[in-house]
């Protein structure tokens, strides 16, 4: 297993606890129930947002909680380079009616289902904004208690965007002293053009003092005030 997923190799070091604070602050956004389907995205690449879903869903899975990750970035897919798993076949297969989706879930961690990228297709956008995949996201809804999913960058492409209005929460990760002020402004604009339900924040690669731990990957999170128009459900 990689050691990007900390909260399985080390769950009791400080910053497995401030992911599974993060899980916490998810549950509280949902007391309605109504957020059962997660994006997360950032302003550019290299922000740490992978890690970051990777680690967030080991925490959901340990909870207890029926937890799938989808890799929905079809330009430079990762999650199944952190859990070490094959990439030869999933989403764009299943998309396209090439796989059955029971055929190419795999399952990692605390019993997490990871639905990798599957091969790099020439349409990317297409694909993630068809009615495939909307209809797959319907189902799934009833099958999983949480559904992450890792989208590319909203300020490099337009996928993240497309998925965070197709989701019930979107979540935008920054890297401290990495993503520019005005970088982060422009990925919140994007998805608010979207009508997106920007649940929080998370700041991530922020530097900590004790030596020998996970010291880039520690984060604090934002909530994002919410009004009542975005707590509707997505359909």
């Amino acid at each position: 297993m990689s050691l990007d997923v900390i909260t399985l190799t080390q769950p009791k070091s400080p910053i497995s606890e401030a992911y599974r604070t993060l899980r916490t602050n998810l549950q509280f956004s949902n007391v309605d129930g109504d957020l059962k389907t997660i994006s997360i995205t950032s302003s550019g690449p290299g922000e740490g947002k992978t890690t970051t879903l990777c680690n967030v869903a080991e925490t959901f899975a340990q909870s207890g909680k029926r937890t799938l990750i989808i890799d929905g970035d079809l330009r430079k897919p990762r999650v199944h380079k952190v859990f070490k798993i094959s990439n030869a076949v999933g989403l764009t297969n299943v998309l396209i009616g090439q796989e059955k989706l029971e055929d190419v879930l795999q399952i990692t961690g605390s019993n997490i289902k990871v639905l990798t990228s599957g091969p790099i297709p020439p349409n990317p956008s297409e694909l993630m904004e068809s009615n495939a995949m909307k209809q797959l996201l319907e189902m799934l809804t009833q099958h999983f208690d949480v559904i992450l999913i890792d989208t590319p960058p909203v300020g490099v492409v337009t996928d993240g965007a497309i998925i965070a209005g197709m989701v019930d929460g979107t979540i935008l990760a920054v890297a401290s002293h990495k993503t520019q002020i005005d970088g982060a402004k422009h990925a919140k604009q994007l998805l608010e053009q979207v009508n997106a339900h920007i649940v929080g924040v998370v700041m991530t690669m922020m530097p900590i003092s004790k030596k020998g731990y996970y010291g880039y990957q520690y984060y604090e999170y934002y909530q994002q005030e919410e009004t009542p128009k975005k707590r509707r459900r997505r359909k």
